[in-house]
């Protein structure tokens, strides 16, 4: 046999490449002469191609399984990395003046001590490197010397090969707990479903876990390799984790789509699946997983833009200091004119040198003098302060999040000080001012409004008890907190779960007071249903009140993706026993529209097939059809647990489950509930659609089990449902009244700031959902267009539905929301609020957080059309310049309130209360997605931004993810402003990524938007002290340390230029050259790196308490163009001192040039460190230590050096001087002197500023 099996093999592979060259041999030809234009990629198994040679094998092209993420090799890494750290051109400034010292007769210092600094700065950074890659290494060899099963058709077995052995077109077993070495289209797994469930935590950060399915067609359990003979043509690789596309094409040419729902991610876990075998489609560097590899992003703050303007004032300096020494000294040499100097330096070649020549070769020269003028410490001390700065931003235990057990993190480290510099902050709703926690509050059913009272008043006890702080598992454990006959309600009627130790806001979506009079129908509509099973009755019968009821809890159940789980063990899958066999509920992902859903084509052959000789009794049978009168239920003891991706999902099966509406189970194709009366009923799962953020709405297709009928379950957003609505016959009023009910009541649930989603369905007939399933198919399948195919065809099916109800959802603000947006304000921040949510919803949830005032104009803006929202904008703008430029009282105001009426003006917290004309300083402006849409246009743009800037808040309702980053670009492209964007989802990325700083929450919506911003939160309220006390402080250390810099080595470089006048502008210098290279690198360096990472200009608590004070990092008040200047002035005037008080102090005397030197060193660091003090509270410590290693270096270098440059020598210097009472007293007098005004200049700004700071208090 297994020879016979081994000559079909050979014969089929022959077959194979005959038939697929005689077959399409044009586009075979074209994809060998130019496979750069396909669009797609073509994957065949590499068992029927390893008699081929290498160069023959079709997937040859395509990456290994290895992967690289090193930079250097041993031999590349010198040359590599050098060229990496001169794209920065201060170190190829420095390298080449370090160069320029090794030219005779322009050097200034010994060529090798010039050297130093920048030979060290160039080690410190490729030492930092090369680790970092030698731990990259590490990790790299580890990962590719993973284990894994690899089919091999040699030994017609699977071998453990390493990950690096891995190749596209593999064959690959994967066992439970094992981590994905490859992108892998499932072909079959152990799960009688066809199901494998992966954990996605290392790409998404979501420890919930995902559903993936075996294709199409696919057998669950029986797959053999050498059998396999089909083709896989998919997209090329990308980086987009929530989608795949491409096709399966067999033998026969029947094709079958792929989507993501087949395919397994690198990186991923199997979960909950025993064995599962695939074949592997991207691998290496081509996964989706290594193609979303970017690590941290790198930003340029707009301190570091400033600051690199003054670098270029540097050098303009430097040039002109340095062509004034060429000019004075050429001068200096022409007044000789043949009689040559005796110090004269000769030329090479042992002449004379020309003034002019001698004025060229001193430009030089002096260039090397006057190198420090330009900082070389100060881009290696900002990147060294903004690591510490961001450890301690980590180590701040103010924000970390207890519950969630998270704390601050920092993705990119360049932006630290933008922190305190912000100006607008765009915000998400969901999830990031509410808790996204979902409760279910109130419904309305066929038009009537249940309250759920008793419902409200457990959740008033829950947070009752919440504010408390007190521990508790359930309501019947604190019989005092509320009254007793609350309590009995909850305990009878909800479907409580013991959690030892959760608080009470985690069992609020769980635990369901029902309302009494919608109870009380349930179950007489489910005892009637069970009177008209017993009697053979058709369910026409039933009262259609009735029939929506029970057809509305029914949607609730089965309409969503919600997976049922043990409550003791909630990862593993809830088991059923029949006859034997074992069929596993497993956990459901998302929002695929094939998710969940049996293949198309069975279902039409099933369409076509008689339907069974059961009659009534099959139908109301308790138990699923498929299964026998043995069949058991061996559920686990307890309530089941609901897991889903949505908390609103959640919420409205835990809803549907206190009115005994349960769902118990969930397979491809069909669905189990439990109702009243009625016991377990299967309903068959013909198709799902999921939801996306397009239709807004879910729909899934059944077969009743009652009524044998095929039924649509649709549940989505009120603004899209009601207009699909079929409209009510003109005879029909009762079908109006409730339309309009619902509406009404729809209103209500939005003016409470609740959450709406309406429930409708549609009967279809089998020969109409048998022609919807054709065109759907056919849509699937199509090659061009297939994202709007099947648009079209959901919308085909979603269209003339019947209205069940709506359901009002409650999102709870996050604890601390309102203060720390009033905070933000006091500030000086705009906040803007971009959502997706209701208008009327959104307004409500603004005035609870405190960004609309009850007291302030509120402007809302609805356009039907661009004409419209053009008038809009241009009233907006009149009526703002009236009401700011007239009186009150006046006639204009009253005009301008009946004649600008296209736009509503409120002066209360309600939308629909009664406007009132009267002046305020403060304006809200309200503007809905359509509007938003007519107002981003170009040719709007500039009128809406100039309404809405004038406004002190902005809520921009039902916008999409595209309109969020479209508005936060046009408002920092146009204004020049900072912004900051903050959001939980992935629908807030685009924001994030478009703001100048994007923060995530790590909240219940995944982690798309912690991975794509700069820092993230735990929770909104965090924000505060980021900005205003982690912000303030780094933005004012970073100022005032890059001024400080710039001002040091002014003030250093400045003694050596003042020298030039008594030194014939020779470029010589009395400072010992030691001393001139490592001052700026050791003695004033460290001062400022302690200074720049721990200095606190002011207390955590005040600047909390005063918000005002944020309003300097916003005006750059610590960094203007300025104090540069002021900087610069004042270190020229404190070099003057420091220079001529010593050389008046030693005219006349018999001292060599260090004797002279040393004190003006000595007292330029003095004041260099005094200065430091008077602008930091960290200095007393600082300037002890830093004096005492200059001492310490001083003694020991002029102690070990007795013959080192003659014929001044340094030897026992500092030691001499010590022992002179004048070298005191010169330090005493010179720095006091040389600070002075500066002093006096910083106590009258103090003195101003803390009258100010009274005036805050």
């Amino acid at each position: 046999d297994s020879g016979k099996e081994e000559s079909t093999w050979r014969k089929w592979n022959c077959y194979e490449e005959d038939a697929g060259m005689a077959k399409a041999p044009p586009a075979a030809r074209q994809r060998k002469k130019k496979p750069k234009e396909n669009k797609t990629r073509t994957v065949h198994a590499n068992i029927l191609h390893d008699c081929a040679k290498g160069d023959e094998n079709p997937n040859r092209h395509y990456a290994n399984n290895k992967i690289k993420t090193t930079k250097y090799t041993v031999l590349s890494f010198l040359p590599k990395n050098l060229f990496e750290q001169f794209h920065r051109f201060a170190n190829v400034y420095f390298v080449f003046i370090a160069l320029l010292n090794f030219v005779p007769v322009v050097n200034a210092f010994q060529p090798e001590l010039a050297l130093a600094p920048v030979v060290f700065i160039l080690s410190v950074t490729a030492i930092k490197d090369l680790w970092e890659d030698y731990r990259r290494h590490r990790s790299d060899k580890e990962i590719n010397h993973m284990d894994c099963l690899v089919y091999s058709r040699a030994e017609r077995r699977y071998v453990e090969k390493y990950w690096k052995e891995v190749r596209v077109g593999d064959f690959i077993r994967l066992r439970c707990n094992e981590i994905l070495p490859a992108d892998v289209l499932l072909l079959s797994s152990s799960d009688p479903d066809r199901l494998c469930h992966i954990e996605t935590a290392t790409l998404d950060g979501e420890t919930n876990l995902k559903q993936r399915q075996v294709r199409k067609g696919k057998s669950a359990q029986t797959f053999d390799p050498l059998k396999y003979n089909s083709i896989i043509e998919c997209e090329k690789p990308n980086n987009d984790l929530n989608r795949f596309r491409g096709y399966i094409i067999h033998r026969s040419g029947r094709r079958d789509a792929l989507y993501k729902e087949n395919l397994l991610l690198r990186g991923c876990t199997i979960r909950n699946t025993e064995e599962a075998v695939g074949i592997v489609i991207y691998a290496g560097h081509e996964t989706k997983a290594m193609l979303n590899n970017n690590g941290p992003r790198y930003k340029r703050s707009k301190l570091e833009r400033q600051m690199n303007v003054d670098v270029f004032w540097c050098v303009i300096i430097l040039l002109v200091m340095c062509l004034f020494a060429a000019v004075g000294h050429g001068l200096w040499m022409f007044q000789y004119g043949d009689n040559r100097p005796v110090f004269d330096v000769l030329s090479p070649e042992g002449t004379n040198l020309s003034p002019i020549m001698s004025a060229i070769y001193l430009f030089l020269t002096m260039i090397i003098v006057f190198q420090v003028l330009i900082p070389i410490s100060l881009f290696v001390s900002i990147e060294i302060v903004k690591i510490c700065q961001v450890y301690f931003i980590h180590q701040d235990m103010d924000l970390y999040d207890e519950e969630t057990d998270s704390h601050l993190q920092c993705r990119a480290l360049n932006i630290t000080e933008d922190l305190g510099q912000m100006q607008y902050i765009f915000s998400d709703k969901t999830g990031t001012l509410t808790e996204n926690k979902m409760v279910f509050r109130r419904c309305t059913v066929a038009g009537v409004e249940y309250s759920h009272d008793a419902n409200a008043r457990r959740l008033a006890m829950y947070q009752e008890m919440d504010s408390e702080e007190e521990e508790t598992s359930c309501p019947s454990t604190r019989p005092s907190a509320a009254p007793w006959w609350v309590l009995i309600t909850a305990l009878q009627s909800s479907s409580c779960i013991l959690y030892p130790n959760k608080p009470p806001s985690v069992l609020q979506e769980k635990d369901i007071t029902p309302d009494p009079k919608l109870l009380d129908k349930v179950n007489d509509c489910s005892s009637q249903m069970d009177f008209m099973r017993f009697h053979s009755q058709p369910m026409s019968q039933l009262p259609s009140d009735l029939s929506d009821i029970i057809d509305f809890f029914i949607a609730l159940t089965i309409c969503n993706t919600v997976v049922v789980s043990s409550p003791n063990q909630p990862r593993h899958k809830v088991t059923l026993t029949c006859s034997g066999q074992k069929h596993q509920f497993g956990q459901t992902s998302g929002c695929s529209s094939l998710l969940s859903s049996p293949s198309a084509e069975s279902t039409l052959t099933k369409l076509h097939e008689e339907q069974p000789s059961g009659g009534l009794e099959q139908a109301f049978s308790p138990i699923p059809p498929s299964y026998d009168g043995k069949t058991s239920w061996n559920l686990d003891e307890g309530e089941l647990r609901y897991e889903a991706e949505s908390p609103d999902e959640a919420a409205l099966v835990y809803a549907a489950r206190a009115y005994k509406c349960s769902l118990v189970g969930r397979l491809p194709d069909q669905v189990i509930v439990e109702l009243p009366h009625l016991g377990k009923l299967s309903f068959e799962l013909l198709h799902t659609l999921g939801f996306d953020s397009t239709r807004k709405r879910m729909s899934v297709v059944v077969r009743h089990p009652l009524t044998d009928q095929i039924t649509v379950y649709t549940k989505g957003a009120d603004s899209v449902i009601m207009d699909l609505i079929k409209p009510p016959d003109t005879g029909r009023k009762t079908l109006k009244k409730i339309v309009c009910r619902t509406q009404h009541y729809l209103n209500l649930y939005a003016a409470d700031g609740l959450r709406t989603l309406c429930i409708a369905k549609k009967i279809l007939s089998k020969e109409e959902y048998a022609c919807w399933l054709q065109r759907h198919l056919a849509a699937e399948t199509a090659i061009q267009g297939r994202e709007e195919l099947l648009f079209e065809s959901a919308l085909q099916l979603e269209t003339n539905l019947h209205l069940l109800g709506a359901t009002g959802i409650e999102d709870r603000l996050q604890d601390g929301v309102p203060e720390t947006i009033a905070s933000l304000r006091k500030a000086g921040l705009q906040i803007w609020v971009l959502t997706g949510d209701k208008q009327e919803t959104a307004v409500n949830i603004a005035y609870a957080c405190k960004l609309l005032d009850p007291e302030e104009e509120l402007l809302t803006l609805n356009a039907d059309s661009q004409e419209a929202c053009a008038l809009l904008l241009e009233e907006s703008l009149h009526y703002i310049q009236a009401k700011f430029l007239c009186s009150p009282s006046g006639p204009t105001t009253k005009s301008f309130n009946t004649n600008f009426s296209p736009f509503d003006i409120y002066s209360s917290s309600s939308p629909s209360s009664q406007s009132t004309p009267f002046l305020v300083h403060r304006l809200g402006l309200v503007i809905d997605g359509r509007t938003l849409a007519y107002a981003l246009d170009k040719s709007l743009e500039d009128k809406f931004l100039a309404v809405a800037r004038s406004c002190r808040s902005v809520l921009c309702c039902r916008s999409t993810p595209l309109q969020k980053s479209m508005v936060v670009k046009l408002v920092r492209n146009k204004l020049k402003v900072m912004t900051l964007a903050i959001g939980d989802g992935a629908n807030d990325v685009s924001m994030i990524q478009v703001a100048d700083v994007g923060v995530g929450i790590s909240g219940q919506e995944g982690m798309q938007a912690v991975m794509a911003s700069d820092f993230a939160l735990p929770r909104f309220r965090y924000l505060q002290k980021l900005l205003l006390v982690h912000g303030h402080w780094c933005y004012s250390r970073l100022a005032n340390m890059i001024l400080y810099f710039f001002y040091k080595n002014a003030m250093f470089v400045a003694l050596i230029f003042w020298y030039q006048f008594y030194c014939g502008f020779s470029g010589s210098a009395m400072i010992d050259q030691w001393y001139l290279i490592f001052f700026n690198l050791m003695f004033s360096a460290f001062p400022q790196l302690i200074t720049g990472t721990l200095d606190k200009d002011v207390s955590a608590e005040t600047l909390q308490q005063l918000p005002q004070l944020y309003v300097n990092g916003q005006n750059s008040e610590e960094y203007k163009p300025y104090m540069f200047w002021m900087n610069m002035i004042d270190a020229f005037y404190q070099s003057l001192v420091c220079f001529f008080i010593p050389y008046f102090a030693y005219a006349d005397s018999d001292v060599d040039l260090f004797t002279w030197g040393t004190p003006i060193t000595t007292l330029a660091l003095f004041t260099i460190l005094l200065h430091l003090g008077t602008e930091t509270k960290t200095w007393v410590r600082n300037l002890i230590i830093n004096i005492a290693l200059f001492f310490t270096v001083a003694l020991c270098y002029n102690a070990s050096c007795p013959a080192c440059y003659s014929p001044s020598n340094p030897y026992w210097t500092m030691q001499r001087l010590l022992q002179e009472p004048l070298f005191y007293l010169l330090c005493f007098i010179t720095p006091i002197a040389a600070l002075l005004p500066r002093y006096t200049v910083f106590s009258l700004w103090m003195s101003e500023n803390t009258s100010l700071f009274f005036k805050y208090l």
